[in-house]
């Protein structure tokens, strides 16, 4: 110890030196890690939007599910899936011996009933007390009861034929070859109206405020995501969707395009973007630069290599910029 002590007193000198290099060289590095860990901003003119966005999928306006009325032998299928049918177009019949016969017994029932009813005319007319009364009348109850008949069996021959109240595409059929016994449940048939698609988006209860009827969007497929297609809201759902975790409702979006070509199908799924308020060609800097000062607002600001803080006076918030009004020009480099 007593050595390094002499050691030091004779070359005092150079350990003033190397303390002071030591010490420069601690120095920069702190302040080059300070200077690396230091976030900065240069200004410049931007537009600001607050959008919000939406998933869902296509779906159809017009779409039915057919189904027999009664049971019976399928007799005919006049369509395939993937078929164009026009509205009223007659798509299935069932066998209609059955009620056809049934529809002949029914009308030979009636016109016994009806040969009965006119001979107790003629065996009472001259008589009018209220027995006869009586009579007359239950035998015009018998005659309209099997004038029902006739109408009921008549229904029956036109149930068992299946038509569509829609044109469109045909996109299942689940019994699709005849001869087969069926229940109405056993033989659907679906039709679809690819005109008639829209895309129906989920809304959660706290997004709906700034949507309304009309307002328009953009739309961006999955299948076609080069592609935006412009989209009207034409309703929101009063009621939320059934089966969902959340409050949320469906809002129908419906966009004016050719789909003779099927191009837009259902179930493709895409989102689509709401513009609630966009402020163009302004000064705007990351919200995390602008500092408080009381109910003042600065920046650091960069000035000849210097930071200084300059008081600015900001505008709007949007998506975590701020608008700055004054205080601040285009090319200003600013530090957080």
């Amino acid at each position: 110890m007593k050595k390094i002590f002499k050691y030091i007193k004779k070359h005092w000198l150079i350990v003033i030196i190397l303390v002071f290099l030591l010490g420069f060289g601690l120095y920069k590095q702190v302040a080059q890690s300070t200077k690396e860990g230091e976030a900065s901003y240069k200004v410049k003119k931007q537009n600001l939007k607050e959008t919000l966005t939406f998933a869902g999928e296509i779906d159809a306006e017009e779409k039915v599910t057919l189904r027999f009325q009664t049971s019976g032998r399928l007799n005919w299928i006049g369509v395939k899936e993937g078929d164009f049918v026009k509205k009223f177009q007659t798509i299935a019949v069932l066998d209609q011996r059955d009620v056809k016969k049934r529809l002949e017994k029914t009308l030979q029932d009636y016109l016994t009933e009806r040969a009965d009813f006119d001979q107790d005319i003629d065996d009472y007319k001259v008589i009018t007390n209220d027995e006869v009364k009586r009579i007359l009348e239950k035998s015009q109850y018998g005659l309209n009861k099997s004038v029902l008949d006739v109408e009921l069996q008549n229904l029956a021959v036109e149930f068992s034929n299946l038509f569509t109240p829609i044109e469109g595409v045909v996109t299942k059929i689940s019994s699709p070859y005849a001869g087969v016994n069926i229940t109405p449940a056993q033989a659907e048939f679906e039709v679809v109206n690819p005109n008639s698609i829209y895309f129906s988006a989920v809304i959660d209860q706290t997004e709906l405020v700034g949507l309304e009827e009309g307002k328009g969007g953009i739309l961006t497929l999955d299948p076609y995501p080069d592609e935006n297609v412009d989209v009207k809201i034409e309703s929101i759902s009063f009621a939320p969707i059934e089966g969902e975790s959340g409050t949320v409702y469906e809002a129908k979006l419906f966009f004016d395009v050719d789909n003779s070509s099927y191009k837009y199908r259902l179930g493709m799924t895409g989102d689509v973007e709401f513009v609630l308020r966009e402020i163009k060609n302004i000064i705007a800097v990351p919200s995390e630069f602008v500092m408080s000062e009381g109910n003042k607002r600065y920046v650091t600001v960069d000035e000849n290599g210097k930071k200084v803080k300059s008081y600015v006076t900001t505008g709007e918030t949007i998506d975590d910029f701020t608008q700055i009004k004054s205080g601040l020009e285009e090319g200003d480099v600013i530090y957080d």
